[in-house]
């Protein structure tokens, strides 16, 4: 065989068929922090997307941080990666994945294609090992770093995050992101190329986020004992870039309501010196059906945080029935676009107090409004399904992913087939 064929032979071996989403894959993730102890928006996101794929007869082998890798998932392959914290944020772990253990069982496994959320460090384990075994690479940007750079460093560091990110997108063969909100930004910062940038389309888990979860208990404790009182609840991390101090210039405005946040956080010591003597209810982290029940049993569920790459919390309050008013800001317009704007939900002037309680305050007075835009913000998010979200990320965007993969691997090796023309073999005559 001929140094052109080899090359030929390895560049055209199938790895998914382009021409049949059905096949079975063999997909290695890589994810950071754990999807499965650390509460974020993008957790039901992968937990789902692991569930889908594995009921659609892939093979899913899952590499993240260390922390609470529970024993089985779906079937999938979990393995965790020793981390550390995050010095700007403790709570994050964070972990490179590229020790001899883990780039030996990725191998092992033989993935078709590789996916790294991103940013973090685990990113640049999953594109060494990428470009090591030879495999395409998809990345989905979950947080949006250089927004939150400011606020927990120096901004200098902006431009710098920026460079980090244009080196990693550029090297992946296909970018995923929640919302054209960030879609938009990543191209206006020439991150990557446009035609390599594809929407994540948002789902939500209607069945464990629903109206019949309302529960008076719940309420009784996230209103402090009074369940007659308007309440608003916030349900998300507890960090200085979601702009929740925000929501005391709220309150100041509403003596008779009650309020609660749901979760936990590097802000929260501080947010709740804030409210200090203020009718204020910190939960902390609540799982399963207390969350589905914390949803359900407020009155409007209050998003100021202008730096959110879609929001998950807020598909979340509204699959609960529950009327949402957001700043309209990052990936919550996906959510409430302009043409449902008063029929789904309300959006508000980022930072505006006078615009929010504009929203707000009807929804607090009226309980047939908060009703009706409840039932049809439960009406849309019954539109979005998990399934059909992962189905068109494994049957479109992955194909794509390796069809640009196919590409460049052609672009580069191309050059190698003229070899044996510019150095032809001579028989040597012995004779």
């Amino acid at each position: 065989m001929t140094i052109t064929e080899v090359i030929e032979d390895d560049r055209e071996a199938p790895l998914i068929d382009p021409e049949n989403g059905s096949g079975p894959r063999r997909i290695a993730l890589f994810v950071e922090p754990s999807p499965f102890s650390y509460v974020s928006g993008y957790k039901n996101r992968f937990q789902n997307f692991i569930r889908y794929l594995r009921e659609m007869g892939d093979e899913v082998m899952v590499v993240t941080t260390h922390e609470g890798v529970p024993q089985e998932f779906y079937g999938a392959q979990l393995i965790g990666s020793r981390s550390f914290p995050c010095p700007w944020y403790q709570n994050v772990p964070l972990s490179l994945a590229l020790s001899p253990r883990i780039i030996s069982a990725v191998s092992q496994f033989k993935p078709d294609i590789i996916h790294a959320s991103s940013p973090g460090i685990m990113v640049f384990g999953a594109l060494a090992i990428a470009k090591l075994l030879s495999v395409p690479i998809v990345m989905s940007y979950h947080t949006h770093v250089p927004v939150y750079i400011p606020r927990y460093t120096f901004s200098w560091l902006v431009k710098p995050m920026w460079w980090v990110l244009k080196f990693l997108h550029r090297a992946a063969d296909l970018t995923l992101v929640p919302s054209a909100a960030i879609a938009r930004d990543l191209q206006a910062e020439k991150v990557t190329a446009a035609n390599r940038i594809r929407l994540w389309n948002k789902g939500v888990d209607s069945e464990s986020f629903h109206p019949r979860y309302r529960s008076h208990e719940m309420r009784l404790r996230l209103s402090n004992g009074e369940p007659e009182k308007p309440l608003i609840i916030h349900v998300g991390r507890i960090g200085v870039e979601k702009s929740l101090d925000f929501l005391k210039r709220v309150m100041d405005r509403l003596p008779e309501a009650r309020i609660a946040f749901i979760g936990d956080g590097p802000y929260r010591e501080e947010l709740e010196k804030l409210f200090r003597g203020m009718a204020a209810v910190f939960t902390g982290m609540l799982q399963g059906e207390e969350l589905s029940q914390a949803y359900a049993s407020g009155d409007v569920f209050v998003m100021p945080s202008e730096s959110e790459t879609l929001g998950q919390v807020v598909s979340e309050a509204m699959s609960s029935g529950i009327p949402v008013v957001g700043a309209r800001a990052g990936g919550v317009p996906d959510i409430i676009p302009a043409d449902q704007e008063g029929k789904t939900g309300f959006l508000f002037t980022p930072g505006d107090i006078d615009d929010c309680m504009s929203k707000l305050l009807p929804l607090l007075q009226y309980k047939e409004l908060r009703e009706t835009i409840g039932q049809a913000a439960r009406e849309e998010m019954e539109k979005y399904d998990w399934k059909e979200a992962t189905k068109t990320i494994r049957n479109e965007e992955y194909n794509d992913a390796i069809m640009f993969w196919r590409k460049k691997r052609a672009e580069l090796t191309g050059p190698l087939q003229w070899l044996p023309r510019l150095f032809p073999s001579h028989e040597i005559n012995t004779s």
